[in-house]
């Protein structure tokens, strides 16, 4: 049977929070921002693995408290330039603990809120699909495309739009080979470099709460999103 592993890349600098420390090692509730997103992964019963994809020289990881994770985590320090060379690096060099047919879950280190359920879902919707999928939840707010000076254009359709959210879930050769033949230039996530092939990523419905932790101001809600949830 197919078995669910988790990626997480976490090479960047989140130069965005505009801060000294990388972005994944903010202090958020108390613990580095990448290891509420760790360890809720591997608390997940179905999933058998997670790699962390760090930089080279990354001395940071290590001086975090792994414990509660037991074996199941690895951390590969081959991150590349990019999300998806990052990505693409951490599939090669867990080849062999991976095997084709393999599911392969790649998750932001700054999305600290994903719920169990969450997981559920995706796994529950997109397991018996032909390509994958991805959390994902309907665009509500009025769309305002601008010209270079910030000044409003036109408003922009709703209909149809999602913000894509992670994990984004695919087959270990099926998301390996999109990689490997993608216009890098144009991939912002794993769903984009597999829409390249042609194939039709499934949306599945996710939960606001799983925010993307971007600005700092995004650090307070957060937190407050982890003390609602327990």
């Amino acid at each position: 049977m197919p078995r669910y592993m988790a990626l997480i890349p976490a090479a960047g600098s989140g130069s965005r929070m505009g801060a000294a420390t990388p972005k994944q090692y903010a202090q958020l509730a108390g613990k580095p921002l990448i290891q509420h997103a760790v360890q809720r992964l591997c608390a997940h019963p179905q999933i058998a693995e997670v790699f962390v994809v760090l930089a080279p020289g990354d001395k940071r990881f290590g001086t975090c408290d792994w414990s509660v994770c037991g074996d199941k985590l690895t951390a590969l320090f081959c991150g590349g330039e990019t999300r998806a060379a990052t990505v693409y690096n951490g599939l090669l060099a867990a080849n062999d603990a991976i095997d084709g047919a393999d599911w392969v879950l790649v998750h932001d280190a700054a999305r600290p809120c994903l719920q169990s359920t969450d997981i559920d879902r995706l796994i529950a919707e997109v397991g018996d699909d032909d390509v994958g999928g991805l959390l994902a939840v309907p665009v509500a707010d009025t769309l305002k495309r601008a010209n270079a000076v910030g000044e409003v254009m036109q408003t922009e359709a709703r209909e149809n739009l999602w913000r894509a959210q992670t994990p984004q879930m695919f087959r270990y050769r099926v998301l390996l080979e999109a990689l490997r033949r993608a216009d890098i230039a144009a991939v912002t996530d794993e769903a984009s470099a597999v829409e390249q092939t042609g194939a039709r990523p499934r949306l599945v419905r996710g939960s606001s709460g799983n925010l993307k932790v971007t600005y700092p101001e995004d650090m307070a809600l957060a937190e407050l999103i982890l003390k609602a949830a327990g």
